[in-house]
């Protein structure tokens, strides 16, 4: 036993001591370390996996949200290579967007940028955007804009409206007879809280009045006990009776002059920097000329349109709080679940199908109110408007419902855009160019070469010197 055991250990010494690999002589000339490859460690694992996949199902949604955008951009590219008169203006849609509930403008206006604007610029559209930056914006925007078109259309008013850049420049083109294309336009509204504004704005403008409502009576302050002595405590001794004129009256003797408290005169230096110290209050919103429990009794204009331009909301969905950080982690990385709802919206409002008439105003996008910021269903106590655009149940009127339309595409649009995605068609009229490989791509991009597209647009000059010519 002894004489195994001592065998034994010299062998496994003998294993333990062996010299290591000796290194690469390539690597060694060149100064290289003498570089080991294993496999990494538990930990390192762990991260590596983790990391990776994060990194890995980012890389294919931010690939796959383009791929879709491409999509939805190709299938309303037409649009832009439709030739327009010298005399015609090209047709302009309007964005509604507003800052959503426990957030900022600016949120809104990323959100449209990244899905929105690009499929707009694809078909080479114009646009005007209306912002809201607070709670009743839109709303007070949207029941402007359609006053003044009732105004413009000849219902009278006493109302003057200031005559701005917009004016003179419509009131120019018309002089010169430019027009806008003809074809259908539409309202693209962004979010739930900006559909809710745009719902009360379309029927305040067109069922409310053209002017604007009497101001609230000014509370009268009635002299009361109290107030009498307040009033009276605050004068100097002696001038409380009025039969006396002044302190220079005989009645006022020296002591009693004594007694009277010299005015504090404050410097206005002072009084400067507390105005500064006293933060500014945004103004509110401006108030509204009819309330949802008028509707009814409310008459509609003569000059109201038998049917509205399409109104198609668009998605917004958005979500605050540290506990919601796995549902934000989540969207974060399907984004072009997003990016496909929001592009079939837009394209279908821009190739202009008959939009057939639904009245689902109501229930459009409902559950994104559930996300919302506890802050913005608190209602204070001492709140003194009458309504909430956000919080208060949407009334709808029938008569304006019934005008109301949504576009959809059809079923030839879908079958299209399912090909443009397949790179079976391309834009109408056109041929898909042939791929570039990406080292050519490259190639080109750091200016070592010039595309096949940038050569045809190249123009070919001809003998200019003439050396050629015997």
């Amino acid at each position: 036993m002894a004489e195994s055991t001592n065998s034994a250990a010299p062998t496994g010494a003998g294993k333990a001591q062996a010299a290591p690999k000796p290194p690469n002589p390539a690597f060694k000339m060149m100064g290289l370390p003498n570089m080991r490859f294993k496999l990494p460690s538990r930990n390192w694992m762990i991260f590596l996996t983790i990391t990776g996949s994060f990194t890995g199902a980012l890389i294919y949604d931010r690939r796959e949200k383009r791929r879709v955008q491409q999509k939805w951009s190709e299938l309303v590219a037409h649009i832009s290579k439709e030739t327009l008169p010298v005399d015609q203006m090209r047709r302009k849609m309007t964005v509604y967007l507003a800052a959503p509930p426990g957030d900022g403008l600016r949120v809104a206006r990323d959100h449209f940028k990244e899905y929105v604007k690009p499929i707009l610029v694809a078909a080479a559209l114009d646009y005007t955007v209306i912002e809201g930056r607070r709670e009743g914006d839109v709303r007070a925007g949207t029941a402007e804009n359609i006053r003044k078109q009732r105004r413009k259309a000849g219902e009278p008013s006493s109302v003057v409206e200031e005559v701005g850049v917009e004016a003179v420049v419509a009131a120019t083109r018309e002089h010169i007879g430019v027009t806008d294309e003809p074809g259908p336009k539409g309202d693209l509204v962004i979010g739930r809280h900006t559909w809710k504004e745009y719902i009360r704005g379309l029927h305040e403008g067109w069922l409310g009045p053209l002017d604007p409502p009497p101001p609230p009576p000014e509370e009268s302050k009635e002299l009361t006990p109290d107030t009498a002595e307040d009033s009276s405590a605050a004068k100097p001794p002696g001038l409380a009776n009025p039969e006396i004129a002044s302190i220079d009256s005989p009645e006022f003797s020296e002591e009693k002059k004594d007694e009277i408290p010299e005015p504090k005169i404050e410097e206005p230096e002072k009084e400067e920097e507390k105005k500064e110290e006293k933060p500014s209050k945004p103004a509110g919103p401006t108030p509204a000329y009819i309330y949802p429990s008028e509707y009814s009794s409310a008459i509609l204009p003569p000059t109201i349109p038998q049917s509205f331009e399409s109104s198609t909301p668009v998605e917004f969905p958005h979500i605050l709080g540290f506990l919601n950080t796995p549902i934000r982690v989540y969207r974060f990385l399907t984004q072009r679940y997003l990016a496909e709802d929001v592009g079939r919206e837009v394209a279908a409002i821009l190739v202009h199908r008959p939009p057939p008439r639904n009245y689902e105003q109501q229930t459009v996008m409902e559950t994104a109110e559930k996300e919302w910021h506890k802050s913005a269903h608190k209602r204070e106590e001492d709140e003194k408007v009458k309504e909430r655009e956000w919080i208060d149940d949407m009334v709808l009127d029938q008569r304006i419902a019934s005008r109301m339309q949504r576009a959809t595409l059809s079923p030839e649009d879908e079958a299209r855009a399912q090909r443009i995605a397949e790179k079976q068609e391309y834009i109408l009229g056109e041929e898909r160019p042939t791929p570039v490989p990406f080292w050519k791509r490259m190639w080109i991009n750091y200016g070592y070469g010039e595309s096949d597209e940038a050569l045809r647009r190249k123009p070919i000059l001809g003998n200019i010197d003439g050396e050629d010519i015997q």
